[in-house]
């Protein structure tokens, strides 16, 4: 099924005056499609730092949420130590229990300003800057974590910042706050910290609260921000983003766990299936086409699952009609997997092995493939105009052509640490750095 196909199935969940628009942007962190895919982008292949760099901006803070954008403006959050000297000292002291391995290592919490910015696409301009909070976090987070991981989403109406134990906040696009909750206060497994990115469904903004306490998942009015339900969860720490997926008439909110990867009726709470087989950790977000949801995890093992959603009903086995196929090698860590068109690509882990399948039958179409110029990815791959975009931490981003056949198309370096996962938008790449944003475009446009 190609992109376009895709957006159409989600289409129905958006106002019908933003319904046109909706595929043309990037309006979550894994694109309007859910799976990496921007239907409508065209952007470069090759850029550096002197080369189809339309602009660079240094953003306030840290942040591994990655940036969206809809219409003329690019939205991006970030957490800013208040003391900087104090955050630094505390970098240096977390690298050097690292050294010594000690445990709970990481960062442990220095005062944080929670920022929401809206940029300009034209320039990179600051249109509009919020500070929603500041505090000291009440637990610190694994080294290469921020207090400002779990990305933002819009529908063209609302914007949803998510911060997490620190608030969630809702903004209309000039930046006027709408409404904001605070849900509690996560404890997550050995103190990694946060990252889980909210959806929307239609009138309701979708948050999954998996950690070592009473996790839940809840839904609330996107324009009030009051609570329509709530389904208590039996999981520990997880960071899956919930996929919003419409099928039979029904939307579901598909959340992958390390105890069980569950839908729910995105209206009611209601729990449709449930299936257990990923390992620990829980990470990569889900991705579907045809009816057919695909669930991955990489952490202490590997799984990759595909569930048919028309078969899916009550708890399910491997051995269920509604798992399609299954495969249990080279499965991601924290990159998400990019579907696109008949073709399943996921990374090794946190490493530079590629793998693709074919979605439909879950034979590999490639395996173990080293990308060469990559070392370790965090950003999960995305793609357009028939070519794949993987991006590392080196600041190097691999363009491969997209088929059967694997085949470099370009080797680009910027001077930036990448962990966030790039936005494609019409000609532009959206690359949201350690220190800066970076809009990548053609400069000959």
């Amino acid at each position: 099924m190609s992109g376009r196909l895709i957006v159409a199935l989600l289409l129905p969940l958006l106002p019908a005056h933003l319904a046109a628009e909706a595929d043309h942007y990037w309006p979550t962190w894994r694109g309007p499609t859910g799976n990496g895919v921007a239907p409508h982008g065209e952007p470069p292949t090759t850029w550096s730092e002197t080369e189809n760099v339309r602009w660079k901006v240094e953003l306030p803070g840290l942040g591994n949420a990655s940036p969206v954008v809809w219409g003329d403006r690019v939205f991006v959050m970030s957490a800013k130590p208040t003391d900087p000297s104090a955050y630094e000292a505390e970098q240096e002291a977390a690298r050097l229990r690292a050294e010594r391995r000690e445990r709970p290592g990481g960062l442990r919490p220095v005062e944080q300003s929670f920022v929401v910015l809206a940029l300009s696409r034209e320039d990179g301009s600051v249109v509009w800057e919020r500070v929603v909070a500041t505090d000291t976090p009440h637990e610190g987070h694994h080294q290469d974590n921020s207090w400002a991981s779990g990305s933002p989403v819009t529908d063209g109406e609302v914007l949803i910042a998510h911060f997490g134990s620190f608030g969630t906040f809702a903004f209309d696009l000039d930046g006027n706050e709408l409404w904001s909750t605070d849900l509690g206060d996560m404890t997550t497994r050995n103190g990694f910290g946060e990252g889980i990115s909210p959806s929307i469904a239609g009138d309701k903004v979708i948050i999954n609260w998996d950690h070592e306490g009473d996790s839940k998942i809840v839904a609330l009015d996107k324009r009030t921000g009051e609570q329509i339900w709530r389904r208590d969860r039996d999981e520990v720490t997880s960071w899956a983003t919930p996929l919003i997926l419409e099928h039979d008439g029904r939307t579901q909110a598909i959340v992958p766990a390390t105890g069980r990867s569950r839908g729910y009726d995105a209206d009611t709470g209601e729990e449709i299936w449930s299936l257990g087989g990923m390992t620990v950790n829980t990470i990569p977000s889900p991705v579907s086409r045809d009816g057919v949801v695909y669930l991955t995890s990489g952490f202490r093992g590997n799984m990759l699952q595909a569930v048919a959603l028309d078969r899916a009903e009550g708890e399910l086995t491997d051995s269920a009609d509604a798992v399609l196929w299954t495969y249990d090698r080279d499965t991601p860590y924290v990159p998400s997997m990019l579907l696109y068109d008949d073709q399943l690509y996921f990374l090794k882990r946190l490493d530079n092995i590629l793998t693709s399948l074919d979605a439909s039958t879950g034979e590999v179409v490639f395996h173990q493939i080293r990308v060469e110029g990559v070392q370790n990815v965090w950003a999960s791959p995305v793609a357009a105009a028939g070519r794949v975009y993987i991006t590392s931490r080196e600041g190097v981003t691999v363009v491969l052509e997209h088929g059967p056949d694997y085949k470099v198309l370009a080797t680009n370096r910027l001077d930036d640490r990448f962990d966030a996962t790039p936005a494609l938008v019409d000609d532009e790449i959206y690359l949201r750095g350690k220190k800066y944003l970076y809009c990548i475009a053609d400069d000959r446009k």
